[in-house]
């Protein structure tokens, strides 16, 4: 088997596990509040089950058991194995029978799906760190932003229509089918995950406090800036989508029409936009790809708030909305490529799950304070705050953008000088 083929067989593989991994807790959080509303269920009671989610702000804890021992490779590898067999267990309890009726054990089951799902992601996506080089982490990241995508199109929509066609148990069964056929794709990965690099290199720095596995990762050059981004370079376009079918119902669109268009349209456009920027960010380099991204976050932001607050008719507020779906596409698959630049090889799990600890933190954050925001001064004032803290990222990526590695290549795999600028190596003179 050529290298080439190899690499696309492994960016299938983990684009796979994320699309298996995120249907679920799409399905649960965003499908299932239709159908609860269906059954008398208040909204505090749908509020409050959203808090079974909590656990996504928790990854960094959850990495912690994956560093011990030594092959890293393998060691994920049967992590990502055993929690994928336990999630796809627990769904399948889930949908051995109706829990509408049983708020307490719907939660219960519901909070333990998130917390194996969110646990899972930690070990796919460290083995991903390991077993792609550093010139596959663009590809990587846009293929895993379009996964997260096509999840809310599969885990919002289709399935959804599998509820209401076939019953309660068919979702749910279609999802732990996902999830075993990732775990059944991860079985012959035995023999490339232990590379013949990590055969050869010394034993990494083993497993630390939590404390030192920290101040090691903000000493990284550019990682302070980066972790700042983090916090700050998704929320404010994600908390706008989170509200943008509200919106559309309120500028007189159909639900029909808001769930085709925001969630498949939305979903179909942000996929594509993923894959966009790992090409777009190749050939201009991550030092401009990111700040383009702020920039382009803020002009969909601008855009939608100028639609709603001119009332414009519904082509346009469409229009606005497929930009800003394509800014969320964009942004999202840069964070997840850097995310994987600046975990360290030794640590991938404990870096990893810090990095998405903190983009979890602002995604969940954000829209608490935009829903505030939106009771005081409606969708315009809403948008119009979001864009004004767009702007201030955009300015923020521009001024620090040498903090960032130039590309994600085979030039910038080794430690970056301090401002992310990546030693030059002199090239051997041929005779």
């Amino acid at each position: 088997m050529s290298e080439r083929v190899r690499l696309l067989g492994l960016q299938a593989l983990f684009g796979w596990l994320n699309l298996a991994l995120t249907a679920p807790s799409v399905y649960l959080w965003l499908g299932l509040p239709l159908l609860m509303r269906q059954h008398g269920w208040s909204g505090v009671e749908i509020g409050l089950f959203q808090l079974a989610g909590l656990p996504t702000v928790c990854k960094f804890l959850l990495a912690r058991p994956l560093e011990h021992g030594r092959q890293p490779s393998l060691r994920y590898r049967q992590w990502a194995l055993a929690l994928c067999l336990l999630l796809a267990g627990n769904l399948l309890l889930l949908g051995w029978s109706d829990l509408l009726g049983s708020p307490w054990r719907l939660f219960a089951l519901a909070f333990s799906a998130a917390w194996l799902a969110t646990w899972a992601d930690v070990p796919v996506n460290a083995l991903a760190i390991r077993c792609l080089p550093a010139d596959q982490r663009l590809r990587a990241g846009s293929l895993r932003s379009a996964a997260l995508s096509l999840g809310a199109i599969v885990g919002g929509g289709l399935m959804l229509m599998l509820q209401l066609r076939w019953g309660w148990r068919a979702p749910f069964l279609v999802l732990a089918g996902m999830l075993l056929a990732g775990a059944v794709l991860l079985l012959p990965l035995r023999s490339s995950a232990a590379s013949e690099t990590e055969r050869r290199r010394a034993p990494g720095p083993g497993h630390k406090s939590l404390r030192r596995d920290l101040h090691g990762f903000i000493a990284r050059p550019g990682a302070l800036t980066w972790s700042a981004l983090l916090l700050l370079y998704f929320p404010f376009v994600g908390t706008a989508w989170f509200y943008l079918k509200p919106l559309m119902l309120d500028q007189g669109f159909e639900p029909g029409q808001v769930a085709g268009l925001a969630g498949v349209g939305g979903g179909t456009v942000a996929a594509v936009s993923s894959l966009a920027a790992a090409a777009l960010a190749r050939r201009i380099g991550l030092r401009r790809a990111v700040p383009a991204g702020a920039w382009l976050g803020f002009a969909a932001l601008a855009a939608l708030a100028l639609a709603t607050s001119r009332h414009s008719p519904g082509p346009l507020i469409v229009a606005a909305a497929a930009g800003l779906a394509a800014a969320m596409g964009y942004i999202a698959a840069l964070a997840f490529a850097l995310t994987m630049h600046f975990s360290r090889q030794d640590l991938a799990a404990a870096d990893y799950g810090l990095q998405s600890s903190l983009f979890a933190l602002g995604r969940l954050a954000v829209p608490v304070l935009g829903g505030l925001l939106l009771d005081r001064t409606g969708h315009v004032g809403l948008l119009l705050v979001l864009a004004a803290l767009m702007f201030a990222v955009g300015v923020l990526c521009s001024w620090r953008a040498n903090d960032l590695p130039p590309r994600l290549d085979r030039a910038a795999r080794g430690q970056t000088t301090p401002r992310g600028r990546v030693p030059a190596r002199p090239t051997p003179r041929r005779a």
